[in-house]
């Protein structure tokens, strides 16, 4: 408040302006929107230099398809039945209500104010200028081993089309002498066929094992039987089982580095012009997954023993698990990674809409889209694991496991195990596929983004620069086409979206509510939406300065207290150097955060230490609206430079305000003094 009484803005948000002060007629409210909140017409480009979406849809998809991706699929299902059960979606509904949907609202708002991606979206605070260089690097980093995934899949669609598909049954040639096959369930292996029962579970004719007559003392014994689909993934398709670990990973594999190249070229293909062809891609993309999870789950409930699948996922809770501090953490990381919060794709989505877009119903209908989507996956993907659970005689915790696990060896067992198994096959591998590429898009087009909004002039080529990030995203992923490629894709999607990317979240909250100030950032997303009072913003005023943050914060030093070396399963331990490179990958991140506001200070500000100091925390000169047009609307906001580029007057000032009279004013380079701080 005091800060208000400084600048001499009355307290009232959208009815203090600089004409009030000058005893002038208090300047028009930006405009009333009726309907959804959209005045401008679908039709045409409002930005002509960045260009918007060609449609409402386009957006939503597109967002919608970013944020639903593998993770709904493999490890929403698991962290079910891992927490409780159906008790898990207590915590889980309040982190999505107190984190997931306010930093969603906040980042889509951000973007669409400012038409600008992650890089120079910060302008709000020059202070934070790293911390979107941060979310441009996850995004690089995430990108190259998510379409290794994406090549995983495209391996497993082209093996598919067969009469029978190759994971079926254990292949001598490539299988292990403990596959499921050649180990079988032989019980009462003396009396019922005259074989030898062995101390360590297992059966014998002579010197050949037959059997396992006792699973517990057979595991006991070091004796674990894999599935074919394991055997397959690991031997075959990975070569994992030929490589002993990260310190050699052997050559690379040509089919894998092949479906990556292609897994390239159709991301290319499909941003070639950025959002205009990603744009109409993502209505296929985006839908077709949904499609798809109909069919498997209809097909699924008609399975023997789904029922005991979907009793194990969602009925019986375990409400004595809330009391767990770590039930509680896995809600929030859930909420937060699987709405990609903090990677720099929401703000560049957004920063392509028009700039009356209604970005608060997007971020309910996309947030709300999302948990729905992975509440539903669950029961599709437990109906499965509970018709191979009773293929297989055991347990259905033995049975469900997280990440590509569940998609690549229990899926695939699964349908080998049904009528007309190619055909499912088939259907679930696409979708693993579009549910990748939605991702990928947002991913590699936050990173496009990002280079052209730093180097506008070289626009015109924009599918050069795609080609060129499309090529070093290759070339880097190659390492993940190796027998040890796991090794290397699994570093990465622990240190290159982990606890950084939680870090970065506070970073954002605090930059956005604190330094650039949550009320008045309330004021220019009213200016968007065309309402006085916009989106009830206590509510979101209070999460995003207290809530959200501390709930980041609690997550954030709960991962650095419970931190762990990596692992591979449950026998690989990672080496000290890998550890090393882990970090280093962190660091990757956080380097730009740090350096930056040092660079800024030391080599770009002018004037003494407290006024290179104020405007590291002050907007610059051009931050606020791409267009003119917009700028106007910014009444609230005391000297706000209309057209940076060529000094028009600024709002509540009778003359002229240059960009050099304004530095001349506030006796510092490029900054003005923002307006109604928190």
């Amino acid at each position: 408040m005091a800060q208000e009484e400084k600048d001499g803005v009355a307290n009232q948000g959208f009815e203090a302006s600089t004409n009030d002060l000058a005893g002038e007629k208090p300047a028009e409210p930006g405009p009333t929107i009726v309907g959804d909140g959209d005045n401008d017409s679908d039709n045409g480009d409002e930005n002509k230099e960045r260009g918007n979406w060609s449609g409402k849809l386009d957006f939503l998809l597109s967002c919608l398809g970013y944020a639903v991706g593998l993770g709904n699929v493999w490890r929403f299902p698991y962290l079910c039945y891992k927490n409780g059960g159906a008790a898990f979606f207590i915590p889980y509904v309040i982190m999505l209500f107190m984190v997931g949907m306010p930093i969603f609202f906040l980042e889509l708002a951000l973007g669409q104010f400012s038409s600008s991606g992650p890089l120079t979206c910060f302008k709000l605070a020059p202070l934070f200028t790293g911390v979107g260089y941060g979310m441009v690097i996850v995004s690089g980093l995430v990108a190259i081993y998510y379409n290794m995934i994406i090549g995983w899949s495209l391996y497993y669609l082209f093996a598919s089309f067969t009469s029978v598909l190759p994971w079926d049954h254990c292949d001598p040639a490539w299988a292990s002498e403990y596959c499921f096959d050649f180990l079988p369930n032989v019980f009462n292996c003396t009396t019922d066929f005259g074989l030898d029962a062995y101390d360590n579970g297992t059966c014998y004719n002579g010197t050949t094992r037959i059997g396992i007559w006792n699973e517990s003392l057979a595991k006991n014994n070091s004796i674990k039987r894999t599935t074919a689909s394991e055997e397959y993934l690991n031997t075959v398709v990975l070569g994992l089982n030929d490589s002993p670990g990260i310190h050699d990973l052997g050559p690379i594999r040509w089919q894998l580095a092949m479906c990556l190249l292609l897994a390239w070229i159709i991301v290319f293909f499909c941003l070639i012009k950025g959002i205009k062809s990603s744009g109409k891609v993502v209505y296929f993309t985006a839908l077709f997954p949904y499609a798809v999870l109909v069919i498997l789950l209809i097909r699924g409930v008609l399975l023997e023993g789904h029922l005991k699948g979907i009793t194990f996922y969602i009925l019986d809770p375990d409400i004595s698990r809330l009391k767990d501090v770590e039930v509680w953490k896995d809600a929030a990381v859930q909420i937060f990674f699987s709405l990609s919060a903090c990677w720099g794709g929401l703000i560049t989505l957004a920063s392509y809409n028009k700039f009356h877009n209604n970005c608060l119903r997007d971020a309910i209908i996309v947030s709300l889209g999302n948990c729905l989507t992975s509440f539903f996956a669950g029961f599709v993907i437990f109906s499965y694991i509970g018709f191979l659970a009773g293929k297989l005689n055991v347990s259905v915790d033995e049975v469900a496991r997280s990440g590509p696990g569940l998609a690549f060896v229990v899926y695939p067992e699964a349908v080998a195990l049904m009528p007309v198994a190619p055909l499912w096959a088939i259907l679930f591998f696409f979708m693993l596929l579009t549910l990748g590429l939605d991702s990928q898009f947002t991913l590699l087009e936050t990173v496009v983004t990002a280079v052209l909004d730093t180097w506008p002039k070289i626009r015109r080529w924009k599918p050069i620069v795609v080609g060129g990030v499309c090529v070093i995203g290759y070339f880097l992923g190659l390492t993940m086409c190796t027998n040890g490629g796991m090794y290397m894709l699994n570093l990465l999607d622990n240190y290159a979206g982990g606890w950084s990317v939680l870090l970065i979240g506070v970073l954002e909250l605090v930059a956005v509510n604190y330094v650039y100030g949550v009320r008045r950032f309330m004021q220019d997303i009213g200016v968007m939406l065309g309402t006085r009072f916009p989106c009830a913003w206590p509510w979101w005023a209070i999460n995003w300065c207290i809530f959200s943050p501390g709930l980041i914060l609690f997550v954030l030093l709960f991962s650095w207290v419970k931190a762990s070396r990596l692992t591979l399963g449950d026998d690989y331990l990672y080496p000290d150097f890998a550890m090393a490179l882990a970090y280093c990958t962190s660091l990757v991140i956080i380097i730009p955060i740090v350096l930056l506001p040092i660079i800024f200070l030391v080599f770009k500000f002018k004037g003494s230490m407290s006024e290179r100091l104020r405007q590291l925390v002050r907007p610059t000169v051009d931050w606020g609206p791409a267009l003119v047009q917009h700028r106007q609307l910014i009444s609230y906001v005391p000297g706000f430079v209309v057209d940076p580029s060529d000094g028009q007057a600024s709002n509540g000032n009778a003359y002229p305000m240059t960009k050099k009279r304004l530095n001349e004013d506030n006796g510092i380079d490029g900054h003005y003094s923002p307006a109604n701080q928190f």
